[in-house]
């Protein structure tokens, strides 16, 4: 019998890289998404290109064996998880909780069926995914099917490290489906996570304890990209690759990445070496310039990014507590206030940036790390230069280590 994997959500990433991995791993895969022009698209070719794209050139390839159906309708999604080997999702942060109801619909079908485990791989950039995954199905849960989920549904943790921009018309390329994709195309889970026996999916690559990918993750990559895309937004700039070209850009985002890794070293007591490796490539990957990633999308949601565990505010946090000053995450840090400050269309004031870090952030008044981001933000607001906010971080951390501050 063919082996079926569901994957919710049929956007660049669950196009562009679960769709695809189950496909190559011998799943027929059915999508499920509410764009109507996708799933009818995706019935009637039964396949889908992607482009893997580089500064070198690129490469086609197509998706075969898949199948859509429409997220709006309940019935048919829950038979496809009631039936399925494995399933993922990758609708965004912000959707995850309008498709807990079909998700509910398909375990509760699939528990009346007497089906076996059911694995679902979170492909969501957000803290804890299992858990708050688990909380929201269970609040729609009899007692009863709490205890058939506990015994078998698995919520697994995934690190995306495919960096998937905006598709745009010209990568399209005169097929809506078509998705451009770098080449990198591993796929971390938490081998806890799983239920039953562990599927064999290709590049994804079980590991446990699963946290410190997750901070990796989110305290390397995604600190070291939003820290480039800011600053490339002080300087207007629209392409990530132009901002990480600018010496000065290259200088402070190597810099913010050095801090996170020596945190990342000292708390996880793995090896330095290994992780500054792993920055310098992913700063490579920045450079992709076939990806047309732009600052604004890197940079977009700077609330979200603001919050007390995430890349920014996170990534500073696990940095003091190990000692380490994060001066240059700090500008990234800044360059979020200000962002959000423009979003909103409020005053550009340390007043204004104080509020946002003691409501947004939970940084309090008069502590280290308040001082350290309202410090850059005011050489932003000042209009200081690329050049002047590096000496400025600098001086800050090198002050720091002396004891001064």
């Amino acid at each position: 019998m063919k082996k079926k994997a569901v994957m919710y959500g049929a956007g660049n990433i669950g196009r562009g890289f679960i769709g695809m991995l189950f496909s190559q791993s011998g799943y027929e895969v059915t999508f499920v998404d509410v764009a109507e022009a996708v799933v009818d698209t995706l019935n009637r070719d039964h396949a889908y290109p992607i482009r893997i794209v580089s500064n070198d050139g690129s490469q086609d390839i197509e998706v075969q064996n898949v199948r859509a159906v429409n997220g709006n309708d309940t019935e048919a999604v829950a038979d496809a998880i009631a039936c399925c080997d494995i399933m993922a999702t990758a609708v965004g942060v912000n959707i995850l909780k309008f498709i807990v109801p079909n998700l509910t619909a398909g375990i509760r079908k699939r528990m009346q069926r007497n089906g076996g485990p059911l694995n679902i791989i979170i492909c969501e950039n957000l803290m804890d995914a299992n858990k708050v995954l688990e909380r929201m199905l269970k609040e729609q849960l009899t007692e009863k099917e709490t205890l058939w989920f506990d015994e078998n549904v698995g919520l697994v943790e995934a690190s995306i490290g495919r960096m998937v921009p905006v598709q745009t018309e010209e990568m399209k390329d005169g097929n809506p489906l078509r998705v451009c994709v770098e080449s990198y195309g591993f796929l971390p889970v938490d081998m806890a996570g799983f239920k039953g026996e562990i599927p064999q999916i290709q590049n994804m690559i079980p590991f446990e304890p699963f946290d410190f990918y997750i901070k990796r993750k989110l305290y390397l990559h995604n600190m070291g990209h939003a820290v480039c895309a800011y600053l490339g937004l002080y300087t207007g700039r629209k392409y990530i690759y132009e901002s990480i070209d600018d010496a000065e850009v290259q200088l402070m985002v190597t810099e913010a990445m050095s801090e996170s890794v020596l945190a990342l070293s000292k708390k996880y007591e793995v090896s330095a070496e290994k992780l500054l490796q792993h920055a310098q490539d992913l700063r490579m990957r920045f450079t992709n310039q076939a990806l047309q990633d732009t600052c604004a999308r890197v940079g977009g949601d700077p609330r979200r990014k603001l919050s007390p565990a995430d890349r920014l505010i996170g990534a500073s946090r696990l940095c003091m507590e190990e000692g380490i000053y994060p001066a240059f995450i700090s500008v990234g840090t800044a360059g979020a206030v200000r962002e959000y400050l423009e979003e909103q269309g409020k005053e550009q004031s340390l007043k204004n940036a104080k509020e946002i870090l003691t409501e947004i952030s939970g940084l309090k008044e008069g502590e280290p790390l308040m001082e350290l981001v309202l410090r850059l933000y005011e050489a932003h607001v000042q209009g200081q230069s690329e050049s002047e906010i590096r000496r400025i971080a600098q001086k800050l951390r090198d002050r720091q280590m002396k004891g001064i501050i």
